[in-house]
Formats: C-alpha cells, structure tokens, sequence
C-alpha cells in the first residue's frame, strides 16, 4: 500500500478508490448530521476533508426537516449559491452562514425556550 492507502496499480483504479472512500466518508458525515451528532454549522467551520467537494444544499438537506425550499431560503439571505462547495467558501461567507444556522435552530425552538437562551445569553438569568 502507498502513502495515501491505496495499492499502487493503474490510474483509474486509484481514482476509483478514492471516488469511493469520499462516497462513503459524506455518506457517513450526513448520517452524523441527520442524527445530530454533528450540527451543520460545525461542518462548515471546520470544513473536513470529506465536506470539501459538497454542495452547501447536499449539506443542508442532510439535516432533519430541512428540504430544498428551507435551504434555498437560508442561502438566499447571505447570499450564496446552493451548488456552492464547501470547501470554496470565504471565511466572511463561513461566519455569515454559521450565525444564520445558530439562529435558524434557536428559532426552531418554543418561544419560552428561546427566552431563556436569549436571557441567559445576555447574562441576565
């Protein structure tokens, strides 16, 4: 085995492995993300390797109860395309979209929840 983990052998059978290492290293990414394991705010922070190549829509998608039209929304207000790689993105974009995504699950909450955090936020509990 190689550096990379690969057998050496012909060029396209390496490509081959590697298309399907980073298939199922994402798959296994969205799991952690649909499960909330992971949120997809800390995704696009820390941008790993396997998210580097994914669109922010297969990433937005991936979490419970966001569709196509929640996500365009979400995107539409920073604005950013839904075909835009993760790994592309500007760190003015990363923040934007991380702040919007903080606010998006707090909202999801009950309105005495989300006083509550708010209070305890601003260190008034």
């Amino acid at each position: 085995m190689s550096a990379t983990g690969m057998s050496p052998g012909p060029q396209h059978l390496q490509a081959l492995q590697r298309a399907n290492a980073v298939r199922l290293a994402r798959a296994e990414l969205k799991r952690r993300v649909a499960v909330a394991e992971i949120t997809a705010a800390e995704v696009i922070e820390e941008c790993p390797w396997e998210a580097e190549s994914m669109t922010m829509s297969e990433l937005l998608t991936s979490q419970h109860r966001w569709g196509h039209t929640r996500c365009r929304r979400l995107l539409q207000s920073v604005p950013l395309s839904e075909n835009k790689t993760i790994g592309s993105m500007t760190e003015r974009q990363r923040r934007a979209l991380v702040l919007l995504l903080e606010e998006a699950c707090t909202s999801a909450q009950p309105p005495r929840r989300r006083e509550a955090l708010s209070r305890a936020l601003a260190g008034v509990v």
